[in-house]
């Protein structure tokens, strides 16, 4: 090869590297999730890196609005719709229709247009109980959130700390929309009496019950039917008078550097070939089609859910949260 030949590959080679896009991805999705839906988008996109940041629905809410003045993420993927809705008020996404998007069931889009966020799959409240642990005790399996209240329960229950998961937000909300705000606070100051401990992620109720810590966690179907599958003693309880749930939403965070890719990432999140892999650990998905039965947990599952306001949730968001948190805060786990 000449030297003129040389310098040439060399700068082809150069151009190449520098053509890769290079994502910032915010994401509250499970962890174990990631490498599958980034494996799957890179077959596509092979020019297209992705940099996670992962962490609770919360403290991710809270980065993206503390960054409003000098935004470091190009994408916020797989991110409670009701955060979404407080990040688009506050000014900090882009609209964009992904291809597609008119497939999506319309709960699962904003509803501007084009839309600022597009959901791809729920996630929904759950009880991960303890078998074991419940019979040892001589404990009766709760049916109801009602049952939660039982002088029984006495510091057997562990429940997500809303302001900084978005499962637990879900819980509290659906409570104050299931039963109004002074008979969902009362509930709430009752089950705060058998609660042991407020933790900062969502799944982690339920990994303490499947390790025998705690009897009862209140987490969320996708964790407790995971768990199930591999061996834990557990069962998924849907409780009887219906269930909170939110969307794995994403969007555009605006002023990205990137933009091209971001909207390449917000094509694939809503594709067909998404589904099917979120069918795979969803009971509820964006496009009904794809849904499939969810080993370990009740095939009535999407019939449960609450007629759930998320317009209300988001806006009254940071009221319930002080609420919540001068009330209960104080058996908060600490932050690491």
């Amino acid at each position: 090869m000449t030297r003129f030949a040389s310098a040439v590959a060399i700068i082809v080679a150069v151009a190449g590297q520098s053509a890769a896009a290079e994502l910032t991805v915010y994401t509250a999705l499970e962890a174990d999730l990631l490498p599958v839906y980034e494996k799957n988008f890179k077959a596509a996109n092979p020019d297209i890196n992705i940099s996670w940041v992962r962490d609770s629905t919360g403290i991710i809410t809270a980065k993206l609005l503390a960054e409003k003045d000098n935004p470091q993420a190009d994408v916020v993927l797989g991110t409670a719709a009701t955060s979404l809705l407080l990040l688009k008020s506050e000014g900090l996404l882009d609209p964009y229709a992904p291809a597609g998007v008119e497939e999506l069931d319309p709960r699962f889009v904003d509803a501007n247009e084009p839309p600022y966020w597009v959901g791809t799959n729920a996630w929904s409240a759950a009880l991960c109980v303890n078998t074991i642990e419940m019979e040892r005790k001589g404990l009766p399996m709760p049916a109801s959130w009602a049952d939660l209240t039982k002088p029984e329960f006495t510091g057997m229950i562990v429940m997500p700390n809303p302001a900084s998961s978005g499962t637990g937000f879900l819980d509290v909300s659906s409570w104050l929309q299931m039963m109004g705000e002074e008979k969902g606070w009362a509930f709430m100051d009752a089950l705060h009496n058998n609660v042991a401990t407020y933790t900062h992620s969502g799944s982690k109720p339920c990994t303490m019950a499947a390790h025998g810590e705690y009897p009862i966690g209140i987490s969320f179907e996708f964790r407790a039917a995971r768990l199930v599958s591999e061996g834990a003693p557990i069962v998924a309880v849907i409780p009887s008078e219906g269930i909170g749930w939110d969307m794995e939403a994403s969007a555009i965070i605006a002023g990205t550097d990137e933009p091209e890719a971001a909207r390449a990432l917000l094509d694939w999140a809503v594709s067909d070939e998404a589904m099917a892999i979120y069918a795979q650990s969803y009971a509820i998905l964006g496009k009904q089609a794809f849904e499939q039965p969810i080993a370990g947990l009740p095939t009535d599952i999407r019939e449960k859910l609450i007629e759930n306001d998320i317009e209300w949730a988001a806006n009254n968001r940071a009221r319930i949260l002080d609420e919540w948190q001068g009330r209960y805060d104080t058996k908060s786990e600490p932050r690491n």
